[in-house]
């Protein structure tokens, strides 16, 4: 019980810490794997962004090369003068095509000094110097193609917003340079562009040149920033990496990809700070359900505990309150054991001492003298069989098994109940047609069916219907813990038609000296026999009954395979036989019983030799062990047992036979003899001399057939 109780408290204890560390675990596992799916949700957020932006901006430097181109060919072969004299021309046809692209700030015409010839800007254009610009400068050395150039400030008298540039070398016949044709490029139409697509807190864009120069981000700063730098080298044409910015210190998660054909870079990318502010906005979207059904959960597994605590103490109160009133109750059982046992027992030595007193007077004939004689051996006889029913409740008795048939034994038992219960009583017997083999004790097992067709018969009063059932059963029926066995049971059922026991009574049917009989009827140990006999062979009796119907008792004995040996011999009925000089070594510690042993086996013949302790018989043995035929020993011995004497004997090899004698042992009544003969005390002169003679004919035989 208080296993139970400290398991169940424990599985609580348990339950309430897994209902605090499982949705830890679970929320880790889970935040770790929103961790990495928030994070991989933003590089595809990232890389679909970039599309965009990678295609927008490869269409507006597209759309600017191929007006360049076009303007390239409409003044190709043209000389300055001719472009100068054209010049309302020509600026009205470039402020066209400023104004139609929002990306333009201006479109210019410039000769191989670095002069504006034409511009969208002012007709005429002022005369200012513009050799020094890097977009003039990069095409006078060689066609490089496009050039685009870093972020430029307008020059005095121009103003303005920034720009980028975008140029060509203007084209001649000859190959030589003639000049350059260039656009200004507006950086705040990307940053509107990127303004409108990138909403998301955290977004970042940025345009730049593949030396790291930075030409549109997006939020603006106010510092230049080298975003990209070396990084690309691994991956030069696009890739996704996580930076730190110089200007603004801000860690970001950065696409990038190369526009075709033109040294510039796109990028789009999300602080890293936002990408996190996603990943707690989602964690705390679990946490809002979580916590709440968690600590629900921990509140409703202390209220348990807590209520189990109580429930325990208050168990254990309870326990002890039943084991203080069972104490009682067991005292109550032994003194009523006590006084039963006292009283049967005064009534015997009653017996037993007016008979020793009668035989003390003078002149007795020889038939009272008899009668006085048998009247003490037959008082011994119900002495023992009265210890014999005390160990059988007790369940200390020495069983001595053997194998047989239920039903032929219970079929042998029919005259001798017949007898018993008396012609009245109809006696109904169902035997099985196969043999239902046990292996207990089959003296014990007949006492106890005995004692239940006597109980039934008195149940009847005298009159009604026994029935005696026997069969074999796979299992005992109930809830009851099933005795363990591999071939089932064997099932003998007492049924009588007589008065029933109350329900009131069940407890206490098998307790020694309980009885309902009038004085001097029955003892009250019947019953606790049948219980105590069928539980050391490890079996199970159930009794059902109903008050005005009858009484059936059921004992359920483990069932075993077997093959029916012959006959069992019953000793008592072969004749004493005399001692024919034969040697026993009698070991008795008492030494009142031990004189009496050596007496009656010398009266019988035998030469004797009496010792008080085990070691004393191992150096009688030792000197001489041919010199006894048998050693007779009690089991009951201080230091060494009889048992233990037994077995060194065994183990030392002395050729000599060994008989054991016991009134009761705890060591026999748990695993029996051990394969050694044992005779039941109290025994008399003759049961001693048939089991020694037994003895010591089987081991003249053997060492006739040895010589």
């Amino acid at each position: 019980m208080q296993t139970e109780q400290s398991y169940s408290l424990r599985l609580l204890q348990w339950m309430m810490a897994a209902s605090l560390a499982l949705p830890v675990a679970l929320f880790g596992v889970a935040s770790t794997i929103s961790y990495f799916s928030t994070h991989d949700t933003a590089d595809e957020q990232i890389e679909r962004t970039l599309d965009v932006a990678h295609e927008h901006a490869l269409k507006v430097f597209e759309t600017i090369d191929r007006s360049l181109s076009e303007i390239n060919e409409i003044i190709r072969g043209i000389p300055d003068q001719g472009i100068i004299s054209r010049e309302p021309a020509l600026h009205f046809r470039l402020k066209q095509l400023a104004d139609s692209l929002p990306q333009l700030k201006s479109v210019w015409i410039f000769d191989a000094r670095g002069h504006a010839l034409v511009n969208s800007l002012a007709s005429p254009p002022p005369v200012v110097d513009f050799s020094d610009r890097n977009y003039f400068k990069a095409h006078i050395d060689r066609d490089i193609g496009i050039f685009i150039g870093d972020t430029l400030t307008p020059r005095v008298p121009y103003q303005g917003a920034a720009f980028f540039s975008v140029s060509r070398r203007r084209l001649t016949d000859d190959g030589s340079f003639a000049g350059v044709i260039q656009a200004s490029v507006l950086p705040e139409y990307f940053e509107n562009f990127y303004a409108r697509i990138g909403r998301d807190p955290g977004s970042f864009f940025a345009l730049g040149l593949t030396n790291g120069t930075v030409l549109v981000r997006f939020p603006a700063i106010d510092r230049d920033l080298n975003l990209v730098g070396q990084k690309v080298t691994a991956n030069p044409r696009t890739g996704l990496m996580t930076v730190t910015s110089p200007a603004d210190g801000i860690e970001r998660r950065v696409g990038y990809r190369r526009l075709s054909e033109y040294p510039v870079y796109v990028s789009a990318g999300l602080e890293t700070s936002a990408i996190r502010a996603r990943w707690l906005t989602t964690i705390s979207q679990h946490l809002i359900f979580g916590v709440p059904a968690t600590a629900l959960l921990f509140l409703l597994l202390a209220m348990a505990l807590r209520r189990t605590q109580r429930l325990h103490a208050e168990a254990a109160r309870r326990m002890e309150a039943e084991e203080a009133l069972k104490h009682g109750q067991r005292l109550e059982a032994l003194g009523q054991l006590t006084g039963g046992v006292a009283h049967d027992f005064n009534n015997l030595l009653t017996v037993i001492r007016s008979s020793v007193d009668l035989l003390q007077r003078p002149n007795l004939s020889a038939e009272r003298r008899q009668r006085y004689v048998d009247a003490i051996s037959n008082t011994v006889d119900r002495a023992a069989k009265l210890t014999a029913q005390l160990l059988a409740f007790a369940r200390r008795q020495t069983l001595k098994p053997e194998l047989f048939d239920v039903g032929k034994c219970v079929e042998g038992l029919r005259d001798m109940i017949g007898t018993l219960t008396g012609s009245p009583i109809e006696i109904v017997m169902r035997l099985p047609e196969e043999p239902c083999f046990i292996y207990t004790d089959a003296s014990q097992f007949e006492t106890a069916l005995i004692n239940m067709a006597v109980n039934a018969r008195d149940a009847m009063n005298g009159e009604g219907r026994l029935t005696i059932d026997v069969n074999a059963v796979a299992a005992v029926p109930g809830p009851a813990v099933q005795p363990k066995t591999q071939h089932g049971f064997v099932a003998v059922s007492v049924q009588d038609t007589g008065v029933g026991i109350p329900q009131e009574r069940f407890e206490r049917i098998f307790e020694p000296f309980f009885t309902t009989k009038e004085v001097g009827q029955g003892t009250g140990l019947g019953l606790s026999q049948v219980f105590g006999f069928t539980k050391q062979s490890g079996g199970e009796v159930i009794v059902a009954s109903e008050v005005g119907k009858g009484s059936t008792f059921t004992l359920y004995l483990p069932r075993v395979p077997g093959i029916e040996r012959s006959q069992r011999l019953h000793s008592d009925e072969s004749p004493p036989l005399g001692g024919d000089g034969m040697s026993v070594l009698v070991v008795e510690d008492n030494i009142e019983v031990g004189r009496f042993a050596a007496d009656a086996l010398t009266e019988l013949g035998y030469a004797t030799t009496l010792v008080d302790n085990a070691m004393d018989a191992l150096a009688e043995l030792t000197r001489d062990a041919s010199a006894f035929d048998v050693v007779f020993s009690d089991v009951m011995m201080p230091d060494m047992t009889g048992l233990d004497l037994a077995q060194e004997i065994r183990r030392r090899q002395f050729d000599v036979p060994i008989v054991l004698t016991s009134g009761y042992s705890h060591m026999l009544s748990q695993s029996g003899a051990y394969g050694f003969e044992l005779l039941q005390k109290p025994y008399s002169a003759d049961q001693l001399s048939r089991i020694l003679q037994k003895i010591g004919r089987g081991r003249k035989v053997s060492d006739s057939a040895a010589e």
